[in-house]
């Protein structure tokens, strides 16, 4: 359990973006794409200022991403002050630029956990791919070290206690490898006791009947052996338990600290990109924004819709990244509760190495992470999240009204040319036959004539209607679009802001505690 916990964190370990990006890494930043926001492609003085920018403007471009001291005074409000060359696209650009910045401060915790990797046991995969877990954990336990000089070159490559083949993912490996020893011989412990139990229970028997001492001798001396072969099998527990205790104190504790360095140094990013975002956002309703009648194009609403899926991934992703983060260190916690707790027999013995000693730096570790945990206020944060895919999805319908506009008017506009080409070529071929009729029939004909151009005009005002219905509801769109962005942009990044906040600083809290653990500390 403890290492299916272990790899659900790892597979998971993300920033609260996580599964944005790209499925595979595993803390993805959130991309939002450019055609999302109902703006016109730049401009010639946009683009000049977009080259200017990429070119040379590098210094400026983090001024804008992370320095909010610039504010302007509008409508008695202070806001961010936002250069009046940058547009909202470019904005959101900065945006993207930071996701992009925190996903990167990620990749070391994600190295840490080994959280792009195929399989999680991967570290146990021959030349040929192939993954026998168990065969090569087990051989660092039954390894006789007397011989370690003597293995050839392949097995070298083999040797699991070289550090640089340690992970925490193999720690935790290595660790269930000998919980499973402990556990086959506390189990054979068992069995032995009972049947030492049963003879004593009959050797006791016997004595109160007076048996001849023949058999009594010999029943006296199985319990003898049973009994030594149970202190014996005693004492290869208490081994097993001290190479647990040691795998405990002197590899998966470190690996936790180096945990909690990553996790902290990654939170730092994370407050820090997501804080500037804050502020960028802040800054739009201080941005001038041309609200031009543009239509949304198919492709525009396939981006829509594909940033919506990723917002709900986002979500679920942060979920889960909460999850199975807080089920772990739970499980962590309760096992080391177990294996602090002796081994007992009904021999008078207790068999622990952990008997006598103070308790492991881990334990004060695993306590305040858990309880960090537990207060940690992820609430606000899901929340956003899902407001914010609830709002692109919203976007997407207003923009699955307007194309189905576009349709019904691009139908119109084809009955119109279909009925206005055929009225055509009947008014050339009644203009021919009109001189040789009488002015009867002439009058017929002009009736005719009017109901025909009446028939065709009508399409053509329908089509008008349709046409302003349409260029109408696509200014609406955009203004809703750009509306909902506006609104939700600041709330979403506060609470992002905010929970990295909180991330920080609990991981701050935990590194003070490894550190008041170490050895030099303590003097």
């Amino acid at each position: 359990m403890l290492n299916k916990e272990a790899e659900k964190f790892a597979q998971t370990e993300s920033s609260p973006a996580a599964a944005i990006k790209d499925p595979t890494p595993p803390v993805p930043a959130t991309v939002i794409p450019e055609k999302i926001v109902a703006e016109p492609p730049p401009t010639q003085q946009q683009k000049i200022v977009r080259k200017q920018r990429q070119s040379g403007g590098s210094s400026h471009h983090h001024r804008t991403g992370s320095s909010g001291g610039g504010s302007e005074s509008k409508r008695g409000k202070m806001v961010p002050a936002v250069p009046h060359s940058f547009s909202f696209l470019q904005i959101l650009k900065e945006l993207d630029d930071h996701f992009l910045k925190a996903y990167e401060s990620a990749k070391e915790v994600s190295k840490m956990l080994e959280a792009t990797r195929l399989h999680y046991h991967s570290n146990f995969a021959d030349n040929r791919g192939h993954i026998d877990h168990s065969e090569k954990v087990l051989k660092v336990i039954t390894w006789n070290r007397s011989i370690k000089g003597f293995r050839s070159e392949a097995d070298a490559n083999d040797d699991l206690d070289d550090e640089k083949w340690e992970t925490h993912a193999t720690v935790l490996d290595k660790m269930l490898a000998w919980e499973k020893k402990l556990y086959d011989e506390v189990k054979a412990g068992e069995l032995m006791k009972f049947e030492y139990q049963r003879k004593l229970y009959l050797l006791n028997k016997q004595k109160k009947r007076g048996v001849e001492s023949e058999s009594l001798e010999k029943l006296k001396a199985s319990v003898s052996q049973l009994h030594t072969r149970y202190i014996v099998d005693m004492q290869s527990m208490d081994s097993t338990v001290s190479e647990i205790n040691s795998l405990r104190d002197q590899k998966l504790y470190p690996r936790l600290v180096e945990l909690v360095d990553g996790m902290c140094t990654m939170w730092d990013a994370m407050h820090f990109h997501h804080s500037n975002q804050l502020k960028l956002v802040a800054g739009l309703r201080a941005c001038e924004i041309v609200l031009a009648p543009r239509e949304t194009s198919e492709e525009h609403h396939e981006t829509t819709i594909q940033l919506w899926q990723i917002v709900r991934e986002w979500h679920s992703q942060f979920q889960n990244f909460i999850t199975h983060q807080k089920e772990y260190i739970k499980v962590l916690n309760s096992w080391l509760k177990l294996n602090l707790t002796p081994i007992e027999s009904s021999l008078k013995e207790k068999v622990s190495s952990s008997s006598g000693q103070v308790k492991p730096p881990i334990q004060n570790l695993l306590q305040a992470w858990h309880d960090q945990l537990q207060k940690l206020p992820d609430g606000f944060a899901k929340s956003a999240i899902y407001s914010f895919s609830e709002v692109i999805n919203t976007i997407v319908i207003h923009q699955e009204d307007e194309l189905k506009l576009k349709e019904r008017c691009e139908e119109t506009r084809k009955e119109f040319f279909r009925k206005k080409r055929n009225f055509e070529d009947w008014h050339r071929k009644y203009i021919e036959k009109r001189a040789g009729q009488a002015s009867s029939e002439e009058a017929n004909q002009k009736d005719l004539l009017e109901e025909r151009k009446f028939a065709v005009e009508s399409v053509e005002i329908r089509l008008k209607s349709e046409e302003e219905t349409y260029q109408r509801t696509c200014k609406e769109v955009r203004e809703k679009s750009v509306g909902s962005l506006r609104n939700k942009l600041p709330e979403l990044f506060h609470a992002l802001s905010d929970f990295s906040l909180a991330c920080s600083d609990m991981y701050k809290q935990l590194q003070i505690i490894t550190q008041s653990e170490k050895p030099d500390s303590a003097g």
